[in-house]
């Protein structure tokens, strides 16, 4: 594979550009705003200043508002547009049109199943889900999800070319709404919810109890792994206690939806589980990103001495 073709020129779909063309793929991104491509090579040049990467890196990189011109000589196709059914099977009725018979037709959606939104295409053992995590120079994980049509030698081919440009990719077997990370993710959500919802605590002390108890070790330690240490007789013994009062709210729950409502959306709105400033939202986006970027640095470390002491060997 040497051109890959990134459809999306938000944040995702250039971060996503970026892995690529820092390992010296030939690299087209398509929007068709004109504004979000043309903010490509200042995007481009903040993620390399951050990971000391090749100022040089956007000069890989074309962008076109043509769809068909886009995909036209693509050996890989990254869909990475709203979140939206509709938005997206449009998309790939174009790559069925005009992207080349062999090309990998892949998503980045973090929810929809990919069988969805593959209906227009004929030939799906081509198609498959290449979940990234926000942002995805910073965050090594990718869920490749296959479809029961997806070959098996085209979903091989990418693994490995993921792990090629320094990602760490994972299989997930069946074709499921938010895949792995995200139901894991949202099932955390939906009882940190009902917590304040039911006036259990407010939202900072939800937040404190994840930061500075469990959450402080998952990244070293998984939640199954962390189950045999412990052992399964005492898990069972907190389950037959706990997992009958969890919330099993149906949907949304209301509380957030009453938030939706009334126009409380979060740092963009300055109100949404927490007060927000301009400055406390920035510390917080800051804080994340030079985290972020300390651990990615810290994989780079390992993977270099893992390499020397190969060759030393």
């Amino acid at each position: 594979m040497k051109n890959v073709t990134v459809v999306g020129a938000g944040l995702m779909g250039l971060g996503i550009a970026q892995i690529f063309a820092a390992r010296y793929y030939s690299v087209t991104v398509q929007d068709i705003s004109i504004a979000a491509l043309d903010r490509m090579p200042e995007t481009i040049a903040r993620i390399g200043d951050l990971l000391g990467n090749d100022p040089e890196t956007s000069r890989r990189i074309r962008t076109t508002t043509d769809l068909g011109q886009a995909v036209g000589q693509a050996d890989l196709v990254i869909e990475a547009a709203a979140e939206k059914l509709e938005v997206k099977q449009s998309i790939f009725s174009v790559f069925e049109k005009r992207a080349p018979g062999e090309a990998i037709l892949a998503s980045n959606t973090s929810v929809i199943p990919i069988s969805q939104i593959a209906v227009p295409v004929t030939d799906k053992r081509r198609v498959m889900g290449m979940h990234f995590w926000n942002p995805p120079y910073l965050v090594p994980l990718v869920e490749v999800v296959e479809i029961p049509e997806t070959g098996h030698l085209e979903r091989d081919r990418i693994m490995q070319l993921l792990t090629s440009v320094g990602q760490e990719p994972v299989l997930v077997r069946r074709d499921i709404p938010g895949f792995i990370g995200n139901r894991l993710q949202h099932a955390l959500k939906r009882e940190a919810i009902a917590l304040v919802a039911n006036g259990i605590c407010d939202a900072e002390t939800v937040d404190r109890v994840i930061k500075l108890g469990f959450g402080s070790r998952l990244g070293v330690i998984g939640t199954l792994e962390q189950s045999d240490m412990v052992g399964l007789n005492l898990t069972l013994d907190i389950h037959n206690v706990v997992i009958p009062d969890l919330d099993v709210t149906q949907g949304p729950h209301p509380y957030l939806q009453q938030l939706v409502a009334a126009g409380h959306l979060g740092m963009k709105t300055g109100k949404g589980f927490y007060e927000w400033t301009e400055e406390r939202a920035e510390a917080v986006r800051e804080r994340l990103k030079t985290f972020l970027a300390r651990q990615a640095e810290g994989r780079r470390e390992l993977s270099s001495d893992h390499q020397h002491g190969q060759e030393r060997t």
